[in-house]
Protein backbone atom coordinates (compact mmCIF):
# COMPACT_ATOMS: atom_id res chain seq x y z
CA UNK A 1 0.00 0.00 0.00
CA UNK A 2 1.40 3.48 -1.17
CA UNK A 3 1.08 5.59 2.18
CA UNK A 4 2.19 9.59 1.95
CA UNK A 5 5.04 10.42 3.77
CA UNK A 6 3.67 13.72 4.85
CA UNK A 7 0.92 12.33 7.10
CA UNK A 8 0.58 10.67 10.14
CA UNK A 9 -1.42 7.82 11.28
CA UNK A 10 -3.96 6.59 13.87
CA UNK A 11 -4.72 2.98 15.05
CA UNK A 12 -8.27 3.45 14.21
CA UNK A 13 -6.98 4.14 10.28
CA UNK A 14 -7.30 8.04 10.31
CA UNK A 15 -4.98 10.22 8.82
CA UNK A 16 -3.17 13.52 9.76
CA UNK A 17 -1.56 16.45 8.01
CA UNK A 18 0.18 18.88 9.78
CA UNK A 19 -0.73 22.38 8.20
CA UNK A 20 1.40 25.63 8.24
CA UNK A 21 -1.24 27.48 10.29
CA UNK A 22 -0.93 24.61 13.44
CA UNK A 23 -4.03 23.06 12.28
CA UNK A 24 -4.55 19.17 11.02
CA UNK A 25 -6.56 17.77 8.72
CA UNK A 26 -8.22 14.38 9.12
CA UNK A 27 -9.12 11.77 6.67
CA UNK A 28 -9.62 8.34 6.29
CA UNK A 29 -7.04 6.00 5.16
CA UNK A 30 -7.10 4.23 1.89
CA UNK A 31 -7.07 0.88 3.92
CA UNK A 32 -10.12 2.17 6.20
CA UNK A 33 -12.16 2.81 3.01
CA UNK A 34 -11.36 -0.73 1.20
CA UNK A 35 -12.46 -1.97 4.18
CA UNK A 36 -15.68 -0.63 4.84
CA UNK A 37 -16.48 -0.83 0.76
CA UNK A 38 -18.95 1.55 -0.56
CA UNK A 39 -19.03 4.81 1.35
CA UNK A 40 -22.84 6.26 1.60
CA UNK A 41 -23.18 8.24 4.66
CA UNK A 42 -21.07 10.72 6.65
CA UNK A 43 -21.90 12.16 9.76
CA UNK A 44 -19.11 14.26 10.26
CA UNK A 45 -18.71 16.62 13.87
CA UNK A 46 -19.59 20.56 14.34
CA UNK A 47 -17.87 23.16 13.98
CA UNK A 48 -17.35 24.03 17.56
CA UNK A 49 -17.03 20.80 19.25
CA UNK A 50 -14.02 19.90 21.59
CA UNK A 51 -13.05 16.99 21.14
CA UNK A 52 -10.78 14.35 22.76
CA UNK A 53 -7.91 11.91 21.11
CA UNK A 54 -9.54 8.44 20.58
CA UNK A 55 -13.10 9.89 21.12
CA UNK A 56 -15.86 8.67 18.51
CA UNK A 57 -16.56 12.06 17.09
CA UNK A 58 -18.44 11.20 13.53
CA UNK A 59 -19.82 8.06 11.81
CA UNK A 60 -18.77 6.68 8.35
CA UNK A 61 -21.70 4.33 6.85
CA UNK A 62 -21.14 2.34 3.96
CA UNK A 63 -23.26 -0.48 2.04
CA UNK A 64 -21.24 -3.23 4.35
CA UNK A 65 -21.12 -1.54 8.05
CA UNK A 66 -20.76 1.51 9.98
CA UNK A 67 -17.81 2.69 11.95
CA UNK A 68 -16.73 5.85 13.91
CA UNK A 69 -14.93 8.25 13.05
CA UNK A 70 -11.92 9.02 16.03
CA UNK A 71 -10.72 12.14 16.99
CA UNK A 72 -6.52 11.80 16.55
CA UNK A 73 -5.88 14.02 18.40
CA UNK A 74 -7.84 16.27 21.39
CA UNK A 75 -8.99 19.42 20.05
CA UNK A 76 -11.57 22.18 18.71
CA UNK A 77 -12.77 20.94 15.36
CA UNK A 78 -12.57 24.39 13.50
CA UNK A 79 -14.14 23.42 9.53
CA UNK A 80 -15.84 20.41 8.18
CA UNK A 81 -15.80 19.36 5.02
CA UNK A 82 -19.32 20.00 4.07
CA UNK A 83 -19.11 18.75 0.53
CA UNK A 84 -17.99 15.57 1.29
CA UNK A 85 -20.87 14.92 3.90
CA UNK A 86 -23.13 15.35 0.18
CA UNK A 87 -20.66 13.33 -1.61
CA UNK A 88 -19.39 10.61 0.74
CA UNK A 89 -18.28 8.39 -2.11
CA UNK A 90 -15.34 10.35 -2.80
CA UNK A 91 -13.75 9.14 -0.21
CA UNK A 92 -13.44 5.87 -2.38
CA UNK A 93 -12.31 7.71 -5.08
CA UNK A 94 -9.49 9.84 -3.57
CA UNK A 95 -8.74 8.73 0.52
CA UNK A 96 -5.65 10.98 1.11
CA UNK A 97 -7.19 13.98 -0.73
CA UNK A 98 -11.14 13.71 0.70
CA UNK A 99 -10.20 15.66 4.12
CA UNK A 100 -13.61 14.83 6.78
CA UNK A 101 -12.67 18.27 9.12
CA UNK A 102 -9.76 20.37 10.41
CA UNK A 103 -8.69 20.30 13.61
CA UNK A 104 -7.04 22.60 16.20
CA UNK A 105 -5.04 20.77 18.42
CA UNK A 106 -5.01 21.33 21.90
CA UNK A 107 -1.71 19.62 23.05
CA UNK A 108 0.83 19.58 19.74
CA UNK A 109 2.73 16.17 20.81
CA UNK A 110 -0.51 14.19 20.31
CA UNK A 111 0.15 14.83 16.28
CA UNK A 112 4.08 13.79 16.93
CA UNK A 113 3.23 10.52 18.81
CA UNK A 114 0.87 9.42 16.00
CA UNK A 115 2.03 6.14 13.41
CA UNK A 116 4.70 7.31 10.90
CA UNK A 117 3.72 5.66 7.42
CA UNK A 118 6.20 2.43 8.13
CA UNK A 119 4.55 1.90 11.21
CA UNK A 120 1.24 2.28 9.81
CA UNK A 121 1.96 -0.04 6.88
CA UNK A 122 3.21 -2.63 9.76
CA UNK A 123 -0.60 -2.40 11.36
CA UNK A 124 -2.19 -2.92 8.63
CA UNK A 125 -0.15 -5.85 6.93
Amino acid sequence: MDLPKDLRYSASHEWVRQEEDGSVLVGLTSHAQEALGEIVFLELPKVGDVCRQDDACGVVESVKAASDINAPVSGEITEVNQALAEEPGAINERPFQAWLFRMRPSNASEVESLLSPEDYARTID
